[in-house]
């Protein structure tokens, strides 16, 4: 596996995540406790920085407030733990379950995703005690549980903290979208920097043959990361590096975003509607460009991936350089086999592959169910991880997935190419 870049926006995380692996017998409660811990402090951390008003905001329907984002992983919790597996459990607040629920129907009624900004109750400190109150009761749980009820608390338990760690990335980058909308340019954390990629202009050949894909066995993963399977791989040749700013500059001034005959037809249609000609967060300035960041507004750096792209326009970009996106396989066999740089730490990468289930995918009965399956439709698979993910949440198997015209998230490219 190639080296992961450096997290330094990560937290403290170490070696507290990930937990132990959950056929450890007996299970090490301390432990356990620990990674609850470090995860639920990386989020107040993430959130430390912002005001009330940071907060409450929300610029789109696909963003939500990072008050939203505290409590939706407290209720998380609250609804799949403690209700399920804490005897005599009394909720915060149980008409929080509506306002907090994010997608789960089988869990009841919840707030329209659009007016999750409309929630200016419980307040942001309000929103600090619902933390705290789970947060009480789960500890006490893992403490007082019962060997055989640990084993069914664990795995749900798990759950949760890869869940919450998710919404980590996500409260970067929707307070991300809502500053870049902000004339003043608002800035997060002074001494955010995007570590760059390695300079190593080389590609990787890719044997033609049949590989394994998907989950080994060995430690968490998501149900939509199995069942592992075989998959024929054609051959051809991967990028060692990640595209970079300056290797879209010469798309941009080659006239990219002006040429029809480079985009899908709804790319375009979002090219014109959309008013498109850089990456997200770019602007004019002069003659060059700068790029809003969780620092503030700064100088494009040529050197640095590029990030807040789209599969529309990571397509377009290798149409123009006469290759390919690499598919989620092709990237999962250079990832396994270390012919990759960069696969991790810096941005997610678009495949070309369509999100769908593997053969012989079956989710979970009930609303945990809910968590991926229902969304394989109209999206792209994303491989590796970004800046903004949290330190040990990052697998090679891993299937991130976002609609093609996405872009607020940190989704960048590699290329490849197919067998001549």
């Amino acid at each position: 596996m190639a080296a992961s870049a450096a997290l330094p926006h990560s937290g403290p995380q170490g070696a507290a995540f990930p937990p132990p692996p959950l056929d450890a017998r007996p299970a090490d409660r301390d432990a356990w406790i620990a990674a609850f811990r470090t995860v639920r402090d990386e989020t107040e951390r993430r959130a430390a920085p912002l005001s009330p008003e940071d907060q409450q905001i929300q610029s789109m329907e696909d963003a939500s407030p990072t008050k939203w984002h505290r409590a939706h992983t407290t209720w998380f919790f609250e609804q799949f733990l403690l209700a399920e597996h804490l005897p005599g459990y009394r909720p915060y607040d149980e008409r929080l379950h509506y306002l907090f629920n994010s997608y789960y129907v089988q869990a009841g009624p919840r707030q329209p995703r659009f007016l999750r900004g409309m929630i200016t109750r419980p307040t942001a400190e309000e929103t600090a005690g619902y933390r705290a109150h789970v947060d009480r009761a789960v500890t006490v749980m893992l403490r007082e549980a019962s060997d055989e009820a640990l084993q069914k608390i664990l795995p749900v338990l798990e759950i949760g903290l890869y869940h919450e760690q998710q919404h980590q990335e996500l409260m970067h980058t929707d307070i991300l979208h809502a500053f870049a909308q902000n004339p003043l340019d608002p800035v997060v954390d002074a001494a955010w920097a995007t570590p760059k990629p390695r300079a190593k202009a080389e590609k990787s050949a890719l044997e033609k043959g049949i590989a394994r894909i998907g989950h080994d066995g060995t430690g968490f993963a998501f149900d939509n990361e199995s069942p592992r399977h075989e998959t024929l791989i054609l051959g051809g040749s991967i990028d060692r590096n990640l595209a970079t700013n300056r290797d879209w500059l010469g798309f941009i001034d080659d006239g990219g975003y002006s040429r029809p005959e480079l985009w899908l037809n709804d790319g375009w249609l979002c090219v014109q509607r959309d008013g498109w000609e850089a990456p997200g967060y770019w602007r004019r300035e002069g003659e060059g460009w700068s790029i809003m960041t969780l620092a503030g507004r700064q100088p494009v750096d040529p050197d640095e991936a590029v990030r807040h792209v789209s599969y529309f326009e990571a397509d377009a970009y290798a149409r123009w350089a006469g290759r390919d996106l690499p598919t989620e396989a092709e990237w999962e066999v250079a990832a396994r086999k270390n012919l990759i740089d960069d696969a991790f730490g810096l941005v997610w990468q678009w495949t070309r592959s369509a999100y769908g289930p593997y053969p012989g995918y079956r989710p979970v009965s009930g609303a945990l169910g809910e968590y991926n399956g229902k969304f394989m439709s109209g999206q792209y698979v994303l491989r590796g991880s970004s800046v903004a993910t949290p330190e040990g949440h990052a697998r090679i198997g891993y299937r991130n997935f976002f609609y093609p015209h996405q872009r607020w998230q940190f989704t960048g490219l590699r290329l490849a190419d197919a067998l001549a």
